[in-house]
């Protein structure tokens, strides 16, 4: 592959949706950032790839936003030295915040990104070369022999990871097969190059922890996750590729309104691979979104066979702690009673058909006095608001994508992926009323519904008990088809509300609509009733029948729904 280049600023890797033909295209980095505004969305192999990438994204688009204006001037606070930006931090104080947001309402007004997106990309396109001299997110022989033990360096053979492993459509390891993958045989190990890309950028973001070598470190550590995958992600959705992004766009600190400025420091921007991993030695937090953004999990080095497939050698790298990791915007976060921090609220097979709105406390505070730290991308959409460079009925959608871990700690292989959403507009989610705030009207809302989700799981259990099954599986998967009733309907009813609403109309609306959920639930479940389900059985409370249940779930329901004729 001698003298082989492909470069992620000029060749087309990135596959997109256009708006217009609503045709998928393939793109470079400079096709994508001019012409944004014209694609729908990212396209790639799967939503956990997109995501990954959509943050190598922001990471170009904050490291050159926070230097430079939409006509590509540096601020005023920024001052050009002979190898390095250097800030005057008391002018920033004065004037720095309100210039960035300046930039960011401009390029949202303009509707599309300035040139000084593709400048950057000029100056750093070296570090965007595939196959350069210092490849894109890649060691070279050198860099990973002098940095991984002595035995495990390529000439070894060691320490290799398949692209089956790599790509997480179907993350084939050595030891266990992947049946059901959309590839089978030997071609699950081969691959175009833009794919190959693609799959590398994702899987820094989504390794799991099967592969052993390791780079060399004075202390012991263990092969982290990748950091997206420790995670319960979210993020913005807009209409176009170029709104996702804008709306995506943290420029300022929104935790700390007289926080400092900080320099962005994406991983190509460090000077060596060796200077990169030494500082990941010291596991110390990212204080900047760009180099969060691109924080590699593995030293991948990649070989190439006279075939033309590649053959990557994988070197695990340490990994900061997520606990109290709040300048990552986008997760929800939990408080850890034992150690008083927070820590990403991440979500397990467990709770894999629980739909995103069940968690609407999470996503946004429901009381002052809750012990939540919102999503950072939660704040920076009330920044917007607050400073009006969002309207008051724009409909903000909520987007979360997770790739869920099969929950085996020796090898934390993907098992699912999960997207969901939820859309509300700007005044409802940030509602400026006190005694009638939206965000706690929806939460009492939710917790009736899960109410009478939980009403609805004992009728489930009762027909189970009747009909002499095992009761958990038979009421689980009957609860599941109750909430996948209600998940599409209540998320037009969020979607439908607004700052001026009637708040009890609109929530008696719902109401209403349970109860014709619930409703035909029942009925589907009475269908064709067996001698048994009519005769029924005798309990400790007397003849429990179909219509028995039934008649206990319509009592609970009104009670709950209606207290006042329950």
């Amino acid at each position: 592959m001698d003298n082989k280049s492909f470069n992620l600023v000029t060749d087309p890797w990135l596959k997109v949706i256009e708006i217009q033909s609503n045709q998928e295209r393939t793109v470079s980095l400079t096709e994508l950032f001019e012409n944004s505004q014209n694609y729908r969305q990212l396209a790639g192999e799967m939503h956990s790839q997109d995501l990954a990438i959509l943050r190598l994204l922001l990471a170009i688009l904050t490291t050159v936003y926070t230097r430079f204006d939409t006509n590509g001037e540096l601020y005023s606070w920024l001052e050009k030295g002979i190898n390095e930006l250097t800030v005057d931090q008391e002018m920033y104080d004065d004037t720095g915040q309100h210039d960035l947001l300046a930039t960011w309402k401009s390029l949202h007004q303009a509707g599309h990104f300035s040139e000084i997106v593709v400048q950057y990309l000029e100056q750093h396109q070296n570090r965007f070369d595939f196959f350069g001299e210092q490849p894109f997110y890649q060691a070279t022989t050198e860099d990973y022999d002098a940095l991984v033990p002595e035995n495990k360096r390529v000439a070894a053979g060691k320490g290799q990871v398949s692209i089956k492993q790599i790509n997480r459509r179907v993350s084939e390891s050595a030891n266990t097969p992947a049946i059901f993958a959309p590839k089978s045989g030997e071609a699950k190990n081969e691959i175009q190059l833009d794919e190959l890309v693609r799959w590398v950028i994702a899987y820094q973001n989504f390794t799991g922890v099967t592969d052993k070598t390791k780079v060399v470190t004075t202390e012991k550590f263990s092969n982290p996750a990748g950091w997206l995958y420790r995670l319960n992600p979210v993020f913005v959705k807009g209409e176009s590729l170029f709104e996702t992004l804008m709306l995506n766009l943290v420029l300022i600190n929104t935790r700390k309104s007289d926080a400092e400025y900080v320099f962005q420091k994406p991983v190509w921007e460090y000077p060596t691979v060796h200077d990169y991993v030494e500082m990941r030695k010291k596991q110390i937090l990212p204080d900047n979104l760009a180099e969060l953004y691109t924080a590699w999990s593995r030293l991948l080095h990649i070989e190439w066979r006279d075939s033309g497939q590649p053959a990557i050698f994988s070197a695990g790298i340490p990994m900061f702690a997520a606990d109290s990791a709040l300048i990552e915007p986008m997760t929800t976060w939990r408080l850890d009673k034992k150690t008083n921090e927070y820590r990403p609220a991440l979500k397990g097979l467990q709770s894999v058909g629980i739909a995103m709105w069940r968690n609407f406390g999470q996503y946004v505070k429901v009381k002052q006095a809750d012990d939540i730290h919102e999503p950072g991308m939660v704040i920076w959409l009330r920044k917007l608001k607050k400073e009006h460079l969002i309207a008051r009925n724009a409909p903000l959608i909520l987007n979360s994508i997770a790739l869920i871990s099969d929950g085996n700690a020796t090898s934390q292989s993907p098992a699912v992926e999960l997207i969901d959403d939820m859309q509300l507009q700007a005044d409802v989610l940030f509602d400026p009323e006190i005694a009638d705030y939206w965000p706690t009207r929806i939460e009492g809302v939710i917790e009736q519904t899960q109410t009478v989700g939980k009403d609805y799981y004992h009728f489930a259990s009762d027909i189970a008990t009747i009909r002499n099954v095992e009761t958990r599986p038979f009421a689980s998967a009957l609860s599941a088809k109750f909430y996948d009733r209600l998940n599409e309907p209540f998320k037009q009813w969020l979607a439908g509300l607004t700052g001026e609403d009637d708040r009890d109309e609109k929530i008696n609306l719902w109401k209403d609509q349970l109860k014709e959920i619930t409703t035909q639930a029942v009925a589907d479940v009475m269908q064709s009733p067996s001698p048994r389900d009519i005769k029924g059985i005798s309990g400790e409370k007397g003849l429990l029948n179909i219509f028995t249940a039934k008649n206990r779930l319509m009592f609970n329901l009104r009670t709950h729904l209606d207290p006042e004729k329950g």
